[in-house]
This record gives structure tokens, C-alpha cells and sequence, in this order.
């Protein structure tokens, strides 16, 4: 019986594998290619002079109302020379990025075929942390001063939890956040359910966007962070639930569970040991457990789904950590 056991699990194992493996297969043939526009080097590699050279091959990055002394000033100033010598220390040549662009875009097509490839520009902004790539439909605009990498000097003034994600392997989870944005409608209504599994839409695009990618790196966590997650999810759903929080509209309840924050807020001792967002990550088990229980079900269908149908058809069930 134990052999019979063992012979169907390893053939399981070999049909998973394989369907991945047919995924992967198709997603290589798709022909992709994205030119790579570098705004930052061309305003700030040229002279006062050449500014209206720059605004006539780049005019989406500069507003009319803004008059051309404010750039120049810009293209002079030692504090934004110095940030852009400390970008082009680490993104001067933009290769391999373009081709982890590409892969992704590969990936993207396969699944919503429908969808613009864009062309590539990079740029050095305000570090507008909130907004670190934006995809639009075009362009993709990557604002590559806000990937340098945690502890660097000019992100001091940003608290830890804001600039543990300013790493170079969350330039793409960014990417896919950008474009769920485009595709997942927002909520009909503010319950904190609807909010959780919205969230968990966007998690689960980087599932299958980025299959290479850890939960850690999708979600923006650090492996202890997701340690305690997985290890807490039955207290946490159990508190939701006591507390009869998924069905209201409370409006500190984002601030409380999903948005960006050092911690998450269950009013409890435990409360500095938790990671931000931990709503999200519930919303992400609730989706997933969705997919695995509806094979039938395209991500296309998923996404527009009302998230209540979703938890309904789920059949989720917070793990139990012995």
C-alpha cells in the first residue's frame, strides 16, 4: 500500500512539473522585444544648451507650465549630479535588466495576450516611493533612484520598513504591482474581505508572473516576516473573525491590515513582532486556495471576479502550525 502511495505521488510530482515546464516552454517562443529609453542619461549628460534637444525626444517628462530655468538648475545641481553618478555606478549599463523586463513581458503575454508590450524608459525622479515603476500602456517608466539598494546613504531619512523594498530584485514585483493597477477593478464596496483579496489578486499575478520569485520577494517581506505569517495564519484568521472584522467597513481597518505600515495593528503585545499588511497576505492565501480549488477558473475570470464569490468557492482554511 505504502509503495502504491509513494509510485502516485511521484507521478503527480513528474505531471507538475511537466505542465510547468509546458508553461515555461510556451512563454520562451513568445517574441518579445522592448527598447530601453534612458531619460536620466540624456538630461543629465547634456549641457544647458541642448535642453530643447532633450524636451523634443522626451516630452512627456517635462510639463508645459514648467520653464526651462527650473531644468536647468536641475541639470546643474551637485546633490542631483551626485544621484545620478550613484545610478550610473549601478545601472550605467541597463543589459540584464532588460532582459529580466523581457522575460517578464513574455510571461505577461501569455497570459493577458491583449496587452501592450511597452518601451522601457528610465528616469530619476523625486523618490516618489509610492509610484517606484509605472506601467501605461506604452511606457514603462522605471524611477531607478528608489532601487539602490536599502542602506544607502541617501535613503537615511526613509523609515526601515519604507526602504527595505528600494532593492534592485523588487524592480519587477513593482512592475507587476503597476499593471494589476490597470487590470483588477477596484472593490464595489470597503470591507476589509474585499480589500484582502484584492490585494491577494495582485499577489497572486506575481505567482504566476514571476515563478523564480519567493513569496518574500513577491510580497515585499523578509523570510522572517513570512515565517510568521505561516506560522500565525490560523490566530490571525481566528482574530478577523472573533473581532467580526472581515465585513466591515471601518476605515482604520486599511491602515490597519493592508496598507503600507511597520507593523500591523491588532492592538495586541504581539502587535511590534508582526509585519505591515498582513491583510494582504491573508487575501493572497484566500486567492490561492481559490485557484487551487477551481482549476477551471482563467486568472482573466479570476480578476474580475467579485472577491465575496471568491472566499465563498474557496474553501480556504488557515494552516495550523503544530
Amino acid at each position: 500500500m505504502k509503495r502504491y502511495i509513494y509510485v502516485i505521488l511521484i507521478g503527480l510530482l513528474f505531471f507538475s512539473c511537466d505542465k510547468k515546464s509546458k508553461i515555461e516552454r510556451a512563454v520562451e517562443e513568445i517574441p518579445i522585444s522592448m527598447k530601453v529609453h534612458r531619460f536620466e542619461q540624456a538630461f543629465f549628460d547634456a549641457k544647458p544648451q541642448d535642453l530643447p534637444k532633450v524636451k523634443a525626444e522626451y516630452p512627456d517628462f517635462f510639463p508645459p507650465e514648467t520653464p526651462d530655468n527650473v531644468w536647468i538648475e536641475k541639470m546643474q545641481h551637485p546633490q542631483w549630479r551626485e544621484l545620478y553618478q550613484e545610478v550610473e555606478k549601478k545601472y550605467k549599463n541597463f543589459n540584464d535588466k532588460q532582459t529580466e523586463i523581457e522575460d517578464l513581458f513574455k510571461h505577461i503575454k501569455y497570459y493577458f495576450p491583449t496587452i501592450k508590450t511597452p518601451q522601457i524608459y528610465t528616469a530619476i525622479g523625486e523618490m516618489d516611493y509610492l509610484n517606484k515603476a509605472i506601467y501605461a500602456n506604452d511606457k514603462l517608466i522605471i524611477a531607478l533612484e528608489l532601487y539602490l539598494g536599502k542602506d544607502h546613504k541617501f535613503y537615511s531619512e526613509f523609515p526601515e520598513y519604507i526602504r527595505f523594498n528600494f532593492e534592485e530584485r523588487q524592480m519587477l514585483p513593482d512592475v507587476v504591482s503597476s499593471l494589476g493597477y490597470g487590470i483588477i477593478p477596484v472593490p464595489k464596496n470597503k470591507e476589509l474581505l474585499s480589500l484582502m483579496i484584492t490585494s491577494g489578486k495582485e499577489l497572486y499575478l506575481k505567482d504566476i508572473l514571476l515563478p523564480d520569485y519567493t513569496d518574500a520577494e513577491r510580497i515585499g517581506y523578509s523570510p522572517e516576516q513570512i515565517k510568521f505569517c505561516t506560522e500565525n495564519e490560523n490566530y490571525m484568521w481566528e482574530y478577523f473573525i472573533s473581532n467580526k472584522l472581515l465585513f466591515s467597513t471601518d476605515s482604520k481597518l486599511p491602515n490597519r491590515f493592508i496598507n503600507m505600515a511597520p507593523f500591523s495593528k491588532f492592538y495586541l503585545e504581539i502587535d511590534n513582532d508582526t509585519p505591515g499588511r498582513v491583510g494582504q497576505w491573508v487575501g493572497w492565501q484566500i486567492v490561492r486556495s481559490f485557484m487551487e480549488n477551481n482549476p477551471k477558473v482563467t486568472v482573466q475570470e479570476l480578476l474580475k471576479m467579485d472577491p465575496k464569490e471568491i472566499f465563498e468557492k474557496s474553501k480556504y482554511k488557515p494552516k495550523k502550525v503544530e
